[in-house]
């Protein structure tokens, strides 16, 4: 319980003139050294601060540099996925555009040596008939390609999408 009645023990209290070394202070020491005391402790907290901050840029900074070198690595993936498509399908319509060429020369062939008008007709129509039927066929063929080439081709860069938001949401 406090007791305000009565007078506080001197020598409890130390003497506000000695410092902790005991020696006799005076005004202008004792301001001098709290002066100093402020700054080292100021300096001190200011150079734990810059270290800090320091240390966090340089985990921030081989955070981009490796979410950086990843990205490339996906581009360099995807562009190698699709130039791989390109040839394919390069592949496929050298392939289509010869086939065709013999076909044609062969319906002429055909044509010409058709010993009446309705025969020269009914190769014409059959020919324009299978000629129709292997277009479309083929188009379908280079459709599936390009898809599977584009989809393939974006799936390595699906996950740098993911990674960056990750990124950023770790306040890099």
């Amino acid at each position: 319980m406090l007791q305000c009645n009565r007078p506080p023990d001197l020598r409890a209290v130390p003497d506000m003139n000695t410092n902790m070394k005991g020696r006799t202070m005076t005004k202008a020491n004792t301001a001098a050294d709290f002066d100093a005391a402020t700054a080292e402790i100021n300096f001190n907290a200011g150079a734990d601060a810059i270290k800090a901050g320091f240390d966090k840029a340089i985990a921030g900074y081989d955070n981009v540099v490796t979410y950086n070198k990843d990205t490339a690595e996906a581009l360099i993936r995807s562009a190698t996925v699709a130039g791989k498509g390109a040839e394919s399908l390069n592949n496929e319509i050298y392939a289509y555009a010869k086939q065709s060429l013999e076909d044609s020369l062969a319906a002429g062939k055909a044509f010409l040596a058709a010993k009446s008008v309705h025969e020269a007709i009914e190769v014409q129509t059959g020919f324009a008939k299978t000629a129709f039927e292997n277009y479309v066929a083929e188009l379908t063929k280079f459709n599936k390609l390009l898809t599977a080439t584009a989809k393939d081709s974006f799936a390595a860069l699906e996950s740098r999408a993911q990674a960056w938001v990750d990124l950023v949401q770790t306040g890099v």
